[in-house]
């Protein structure tokens, strides 16, 4: 450390101001400047929860697809969190990236929250302990982290403007506490200050909680980034701790920073400081020159393809199964759902990456079951509209310049053009850049009426088998989203009728209109494409046929990127189109239905009662058709829990997202979650923890020796599996009125650790309480309060499942 400090210095000693005030402006959307003078390479980010994308938004430049941080969080296994961090860091490294913007800890405190598949939990301590894991091994190699988004990011709605209106003790118990678990834990190195405001202050000049909160009372010696456009302010921003203003060229550091330190509004000492922690970052991840990186030598190789099959297939949460109808019974199956066929294995905006390769459903259970004992019918579709240019589609960018010459050209497997910063195609550059055009072929696979149409704003002309249906400008929306504005929405702008089979040629020229208020050059646009549509009864009876002519019936359902995606909210928690009128038909027709939801956080599932077996499969990344054929045959059980609870919005006791005269409270104070739904005496439909596998369990002891809590458990079932022993605390009563402290929860999450045991066998776990669950924050004193008294443990497999209890006094 010593010697990484004394580089530091030497390093910082040979730069001028303005080089200092641009090394803290990114030099392009992903990247800060290289300063050879000081042996500096450029410093290169990329998105990346669930994969690492690079520094290329495009499907031609693929990228390994884990499942959705819901589902990582559902698996309940801090060393299945660390080998995907490490897995990740592999293909950083194969990548050229040196930081993952990654992992987001914000919670889940409305069901509402949009963004929600990319955050963990509703429980901060679950967060922060699969967090801090997932840190731990992306940075074993070699890669930093930036915990995201600091902090109380926890909705989409106006989150560029929102005043989060947050209580000292909520923030500080719930919407802090996984950003200090993971700074104790894991050491990360950097941290990504949010768009939004806390109590008066924007996130990217909040000195209070960056620079004395999170780096004074918790010792954070990493670099803090700005969320992309996030940074307001330049005297406002390096005052209140922020490090790095992205993307770039233009930011409110570089030159507008030099000229304030000239200008007298700011010192270069205070530049120095947050040079240093930079040139500390570009140490770590191995940028400077003849300093040696913090890990010299990477983990061994992950293969990517069997982590990402084995992390689904652990993370599908089994909440019924009525009459042991998984794992399936040798028959025929009929599966439905157009989801089985055009899987959604991924949420939607900047956490996006483009796998090689993406097993649907129908794939995986095509491949798993005997020839001849799977029919497929489409049912019900989930997309409602015009969607990416998918199936049958074979399409290249062609670049062209002002005078119409071709600049350079690749390839676009999906119709999706996402060009950000210096992310162009070889020989095209943003000044030289006039035009694209997206030309191919389409071959259906269905016969009749096709839609085609554009999402993006800019000129497009749209031509469809040698006839010109649209030429025309779609302007932005005024006052939105500065992303809104790069992506727009999708409108249709042709219907040609089509023969299945047969190739017709489609191009899609497009002149960019870059929008106001954005400070890096970017393109972006989509070809969309709806499929002819057909009578939803129709799809429902063939479906409903199908099903009652088969042993089992198996449902797919699912959300859509225009129901979970960055930014906006949910107006509701409903599965799109006709999926809950085609499981109710279908149960009616088979008793033995098997209903598999493919979504990234809670649903509302009106028919569950009414189906034999439901298993929740978030976004289960590119393996997740495997992984879902290797449960449902029983090659292995499903080992998920609920990270979330999961009910009716109509019932859910926290629901607000919107804000009114540009505030939102969270007047709930620490009752999110399920603190709430028990404090409101609410059932849910399916509660925190809740899950089932293959097997039976009885908990037969529980013992608390000082704060460790040993538990034996026994497999009564009839073949191995894996149990998630939790542990909960409750506070006893209060000894006036002999009910619960109103301002505490009736009990919380303490620890949870694994057991395994074959048949017949019994195994034991110990979990460690934390001294902070013993502790809440003193408003008053302004500090953390340990609560003497005695608490009940409660052990169990879910919040409302408690087998077990056991005293502790403290």
């Amino acid at each position: 450390m010593a010697e990484v400090e004394a580089a530091v210095e030497a390093a910082l000693g040979g730069l001028g101001l303005d080089a200092k005030a641009r090394l803290l402006a990114g030099q392009d959307m992903w990247s800060l400047p290289a300063l050879p003078e000081i042996g500096l390479r450029s410093l290169v980010m990329s998105d990346g929860p669930v994969g690492v994308r690079g520094v290329r938004w495009t499907s031609d430049d693929p990228s390994v697809a884990l499942p959705s941080p819901t589902a990582l969080a559902a698996c309940w296994d801090p060393e299945l969190a660390r080998r995907a961090g490490a897995l990740l860091a592999q293909e950083a490294r194969r990548k050229g990236v040196d930081v993952l913007l990654a992992p987001t800890v914000n919670l889940h405190r409305s069901p509402r929250g949009g963004r929600h598949f990319e955050a963990y939990s509703e429980d901060p301590y679950l967060t922060g302990v699969i967090g801090a894991a997932y840190v731990g091994g992306v940075q074993s190699g070699g890669v930093g982290t930036t915990v995201k988004h600091f902090v109380a990011n926890d909705a989409e709605t106006d989150r560029y403007t929102v005043d989060n209106r947050v209580g000292e003790r909520a923030l500080r118990e719930l919407y802090l506490a996984p950003f200090e678990a993971i700074v104790a834990n894991a050491r990360p190195w950097g941290v990504m200050t949010a768009y939004n405001t806390v109590n008066g202050t924007t996130m990217t000049e909040h000195h209070h909680l960056v620079n004395e909160v999170l780096r004074g009372e918790w010792g954070f010696d990493g670099c803090n980034v700005s969320d992309w456009t996030a940074a307001r302010d330049t005297v406002g921003a390096l005052r209140g701790g922020l490090d790095i203003a992205m993307p770039g060229p233009r930011t409110v550091y570089g030159e507008a920073l030099a000229e304030a330190v000239r200008d007298g509004r700011l010192t270069e000492s205070e530049v120095d400081e947050a040079v240093r922690r930079v040139l500390r970052l570009a140490a770590r991840v191995g940028a400077l020159a003849d300093v040696p990186p913090a890990v010299t030598e990477p983990p061994a190789p992950v293969d990517g393809v069997a982590l990402a099959r084995e992390l689904a297939r652990r993370s599908f949460v089994l909440v019924r199964n009525e009459g042991g109808a998984l794992p399936l019974r040798p028959g025929t199956v009929a599966l439905s759902g157009a989801a089985a066929r055009d899987a959604r294995a991924l949420g939607g905006g900047s956490a996006t990456v483009f796998p090689a390769r993406t097993v649907s459903p129908l794939d995986g259970l095509t491949a798993a079951l005997p020839e001849g004992t799977l029919r497929y019918a489409v049912g019900a579709d989930p997309a409602t509209g015009l969607t990416v240019a998918g199936a049958g589609f074979t399409l290249r960018a062609v670049c062209r310049d002002a005078a119409g010459t071709v600049i350079g050209a690749c390839s676009a497997p999906d119709g999706r053009i996402q060009w950000m910063g210096a992310d162009l195609p070889e020989g095209v550059t943003h000044d030289t850049l006039h035009s694209i055009e997206l030309t191919g072929t389409f071959t259906p696979r269905e016969s009749g009426p096709h839609t085609f149409g554009a999402k993006g704003t800019g000129a497009f002309t749209l031509t469809v088998a040698g006839r010109t249906y649209y030429d025309g400008v779609r302007l932005p929306a005024e006052g939105g989203d500065p992303f809104e504005a790069f992506f727009g929405s999708s409108e249709p702008h042709a219907r040609v009728e089509l023969t299945a089979g047969e190739p017709a040629e489609v191009r899609l020229a497009h002149v960019p209109a870059r929008p106001k208020g954005v400070s890096f050059r970017g393109v972006a646009f989509s070809l969309v494409h709806q499929e002819p549509p057909r009578d939803p009864d129709e799809l429902i009876a063939e479906a409903v046929a199908a099903a009652r002519a088969a042993d089992t019936a198996v449902v797919v359902v699912a959300t859509t990127e225009r129901v979970e995606s960055e930014g906006f909210d949910r107006p509701d928690l409903r599965l799109p189109g006709r999926q809950d009128d085609l499981v109710r038909a279908v149960a009616a027709a088979n008793p033995r239905t098997v209903v598999v939801v493919n979504a990234g956080s809670p649903v509302e599932l009106p028919w569950r009662e009414d189906v034999a077996a439901v298993l929740l499969t978030w976004f289960p990344g590119q393996e997740g058709g495997a992984a879902l054929a290797d449960v449902l045959t029983g090659a292995h059980e499903p080992g998920g829990r609920l990270p979330t609870t999961w009910g009716s919005l109509a019932d859910a006791p926290v629901t607000e997202v919107t804000p009114t005269d540009g505030e939102l409270r969270y007047s709930e104070g620490v009752f999110i979650g399920y603190r709430a739904w028990e404090r409101e005496g609410r059932t849910p439909a399916y509660p925190f923890g809740h899950g089932l596998g293959y097997t039976e369990w009885a908990y037969e002891s529980a013992g608390v020796t000082g704060s460790t809590v040993t538990v034996r458990v026994r497999n009564t079932g009839e073949r191995p599996g894996r149990e998630v022993v939790q542990v909960y605390l409750a506070p006893a009563a209060d000894p006036a009125s002999g009910t619960p402290r109103p301002d505490r929860p009736v009990r919380w999450l303490a620890g949870f650790a694994a057991a395994e045991a074959g048949p017949g066998e019994s195994a034991e776990v110990t979990v460690e309480i934390p001294d902070r669950a013993f502790e809440v924050w003193d408003e008053a004193d302004h500090r953390w309060s340990f609560v003497k008294g005695s608490y009940e443990i409660q052990v169990g497999r879910s919040i409302t499942d408690r087998r077990i209890t056991a005293a502790i006094t403290v």
